[in-house]
């Protein structure tokens, strides 16, 4: 199967969504994609996390481990097509907000559909 880069860019999201496709997933599916967020301080994240909430999103906040520096993590979980263009705006509108408070994008993943 050859790699169609229009719809899978040579970046890490097109990396992600090709391998994806590669192993079956159906992403013209609609499903839940979490987005990590990582910021220095718990109130920094928790006032990331209230203005998602503003903003009809739904969150989630826990203690993160994977970073000394940025030891706290707010989830966002948009219900999206996982293709690049909404991944990619999805993580530009987050990693705009997420500055503001000291933040980071830290990655996302969605579970596979057939």
């Amino acid at each position: 199967m050859k790699r169609d880069l229009n719809q899978f860019p040579d970046d890490e999201n097109g990396d992600v969504l090709w391998n994806m496709h590669s192993d079956g997933d159906n992403l013209a599916t609609p499903r839940e994609v979490d987005f990590s967020v990582i910021f220095p301080t718990e109130e920094a994240a928790l006032q990331f996390a209230v203005l998602m909430l503003k903003n009809d999103q739904k969150v989630s906040f826990s203690a993160y481990e994977g970073n000394v520096e940025l030891p706290w993590q707010v989830q966002a979980h948009p219900v999206m097509e996982p293709n690049h263009e909404n991944i990619t705006g999805y993580e530009s509108q987050l990693a705009l907000d997420a500055a503001k408070f000291g933040g980071r994008n830290d990655g996302w993943g969605a579970m596979q559909q057939d």
